[in-house]
């Protein structure tokens, strides 16, 4: 049962984050704190994103904030460092934000950027990495088949983990599956998942070795353990740019999963400027500790959105309920 809305609004705190480079097109990242019987919750839905996309991530927040937890198999997470498509000389700076990391994802097929921007950013994190790191690329679904396939014929050289979303569509991600199959190079799923009807489509279709999973877009917990268990697939755990409370979010779905064999894309609280909590979930010796996150009220009130954001997630959170209703 949903909680009653009045409960919803009477704890509802909106924020507006800067970032420390821009990410996913944006610089500054907005948020609605929520606060439930087991604590605080986050919701954040990106702000393109329609009423009927969004409500699946109140629905993750009442999730955890109002439902019953799932046992817990461990008390840390490895995790790996985001690196977004930064100009190459911007590399270590960036690396620098999540110490004892040894795997790193990196954004590619950039809007306005080339291969060659790809390959130089690569190149530069393996030299940061050295022989022994990990390096898993995400190109958001920005690249044709064709392009996919060059792309990742350039960048095997640096010893790649995986390829995450290289096209849009289930069915060109089984063409590039197939097509770099004898490279050895997995293909993971990610907005073919958390965007799709029917997340379980591209793991039925044989389109991809791994599926990346995070907690809001799919609609909590609950909803992302059935998708695992029904997958057969391996998982990685990641985040959405969220707030150490959303970050927490993900971090109770990954201790919660029998098996993980990839670190964990959870660690983009270093991403942020500044969090809402005066202790950030930040990788320490490459790991992030599954605890809840208390934000602090000087945090909160000095990040406060506008009046007219506050309203304007407020309404949000109204329709969205309703949906869910």
């Amino acid at each position: 049962m949903l909680p009653p809305l009045p409960d919803l609004l009477a704890t509802a705190r909106v924020v507006a984050l800067p970032l420390v480079t821009r990410f996913r097109g944006i610089e500054v990242r907005e948020a609605m704190l929520l606060e439930g019987p087991n604590g605080f919750t986050e919701f954040s839905a990106f702000t393109e994103y329609g009423d009927d996309e969004a409500s699946r991530w109140l629905a993750a927040a009442i999730d955890f904030g109002w439902s019953e937890g799932h046992p817990l198999l461990r008390d840390a997470i490895r995790v790996n460092a985001t690196l977004p498509a930064v100009a190459a000389d911007e590399v270590a700076g960036i690396l620098d934000r999540f110490p004892g990391c040894r795997t790193v994802k990196i954004k590619v097929a950039d809007p306005g950027q080339v291969l060659a921007d790809d390959v130089a950013r690569v190149s530069a994190a393996r030299d940061y990495l050295g022989p022994e790191g990990r390096i898993r690329i995400d190109a958001n679904a920005g690249w044709t088949v064709d392009e996919a396939e060059k792309a990742i014929h350039a960048l095997a050289a640096f010893d790649l983990e995986y390829v995450e979303q290289p096209c849009a569509t289930v069915d060109e991600l089984a063409q590039v599956r197939t097509r770099v199959k004898y490279m050895g190079i997995p293909i993971a799923a990610d907005e073919s998942v958390r965007k799709a009807a029917d997340p379980l489509a591209v793991a039925r279709a044989g389109a991809a070795d791994l599926l990346v999973i995070k907690a809001q877009p799919l609609g909590g917990i609950s909803a992302a353990l059935s998708i695992i268990a029904e997958s057969g697939l391996p998982v990685v755990v990641s985040s959405a740019l969220e707030t150490s409370v959303g970050i927490s979010m993900g971090l109770h779905l990954a201790a919660s999963i029998p098996e993980l064999e990839f670190d964990c894309g959870l660690a983009t609280a270093s991403l942020l400027q500044v969090d809402v909590t005066d202790e950030p979930l930040l990788p320490v010796n490459g790991q992030l500790p599954v605890r809840r996150v208390v934000p602090s009220a000087g945090l909160l009130a000095s990040n406060a959105a506008s009046l007219d954001r506050s309203n304007w997630w407020l309404a949000r959170l109204q329709r969205c309920y309703e949906l869910l209703t």
